[in-house]
């Protein structure tokens, strides 16, 4: 296939079935388009369609071989920011050790003893490692330093290397202010905020056991939101709780985990524009139960699927994984699960230029070595993606 590094006008020709999520350009939710093409011109889509109908252009041309072509995946949730490894942690729980959110305390200190040049090979390390394996859109939050100078460290660093970048100071208490929790919530939602916010896009607060309650992150995203960040949450991973319907009051783009839902927390989310993110790497990894995906579609939600790579609970960057998995454990068709990683995250980012291969978007988009997007959930484990273009230039 060819290497098109340096073209300014790019046609990725000879595409067997072209997923686009646009339904008025093709067939069904996905918008597919069989023996079709797509041209890029300065990183935009500006023409998709029928092979035989492509526009003469002076293009470098991609020739697809008759696979299939999908728009990158879209990683609304990831926390690349961080150091050492705790594979250990994760033996112990294989072993019959439940999970909980203390194990963060661990990577904490090992994020506040590392250089910014070692955080900083961790991310590059991280997005290539997702770019390989069809990611072109990366999220990713802060979280594992939980002082001022680390938070915003963490951020700086990231924000070189990722799309979006989120504050996450209320990811857990840290352990020198266990005794003093009002005085750490004050902290993240004043000084630290104060540091964070000119790094940072978005707000984001673990609302569940072991982390802050509803009155603490309703404290630390209004905060946030007033200081010009968008608010997402993290909710309803552990337990049920108040976390879900503290994003739809707040008007969070998205709610992330939604695990354990209630009939009300279901019904919130249905009257809402906040998109219900997925994570089945953590389910996995956990050995927990799995987000019930299909009474959230069923139910009109919106449904993103996520990475959320860390080191302790999901330790993958692997979109066509968690496609598979989420098609297996969680009740979603492969299609619905296909556009849940692409126009879904970017519902979750609320991002309209990414997720989709319409006239306007950004030219991102993979190849499958594979006739179909059908073969992510069909054959999982197999390293399907054979080609990535970001802003219609090869990524990977």
């Amino acid at each position: 296939m060819a290497d098109v590094t340096a073209s300014g006008t790019v046609l990725v020709d000879n595409i067997g079935e072209l997923v686009t999520n646009d339904p008025s350009t093709g067939e069904g939710p996905l918008g597919i388009v069989r023996d079709a093409a797509v041209l890029v011109v300065d990183g935009v889509v500006t023409w998709v369609g029928a092979r035989g109908a492509a526009p003469d252009a002076d293009a470098a041309v991609v020739d697809a071989g008759g696979r299939a072509v999908l728009p990158g995946f879209v990683d609304s949730h990831g926390h690349l920011a961080f150091a050492g490894d705790r594979a250990e942690e994760f033996a112990a729980r294989m072993s019959g050790q439940p999970y909980t959110a203390g194990g963060i305390a661990s990577t904490v200190r090992a994020t506040r003893a590392a250089s910014d040049a070692e955080l900083e090979a961790n991310v590059v390390r991280l997005v290539a490692e997702a770019r390989r394996q069809g990611t072109t859109t990366v999220e990713c939050k802060s979280g594992y330093g939980l002082s001022v100078a680390d938070e915003a460290r963490s951020l700086v660093v990231a924000s070189s290397h990722v799309d979006e970048t989120t504050y996450l100071g209320a990811h857990v208490v840290p352990a020198e202010y266990a005794d003093r929790r009002d005085e750490y919530v004050a902290l993240v939602a004043g000084e630290m905020l104060d540091a964070c916010a000119p790094h940072a896009g978005w707000v984001d607060v673990f609302c569940d056991r072991g982390a802050f309650d509803v009155d603490e992150a309703r404290e630390v995203l209004a905060a946030g939101i007033s200081r010009g960040l968008r608010p997402r949450i993290h909710a309803n991973q552990l337990e049920a709780g108040g976390g879900v319907r503290l994003a739809v009051e707040l008007g969070a783009a998205s709610a992330d985990h939604c695990t354990h839902l209630s009939d009300a927390d279901v019904d919130a989310l249905a009257g809402s524009g906040t998109v219900a993110t997925l994570l089945p790497g953590a389910e996995f990894s956990t050995r927990s139960p799995y987000p019930d995906a299909r009474r959230l579609l069923d139910a009109g939600i919106t449904v993103a699927l996520a990475a959320d790579c860390n080191p302790g609970s999901s330790y993958t960057t692997s979109i066509p994984f968690c496609i598979a998995v989420a098609v297996r454990e969680m009740r979603m068709t492969p299609s619905e699960a296909v556009w849940s990683a692409t126009l879904g995250g970017a519902r979750a980012l609320r991002r309209d230029d990414v997720g989709h291969l319409g006239v306007g978007a950004r030219g991102d988009l993979l190849v499958l070595d594979a006739p179909s997007h059908l073969h992510l959930a069909y054959r999982p484990g197999v390293p399907l993606v054979s080609a990535v273009y970001r802003r219609g230039l090869r990524a990977a």
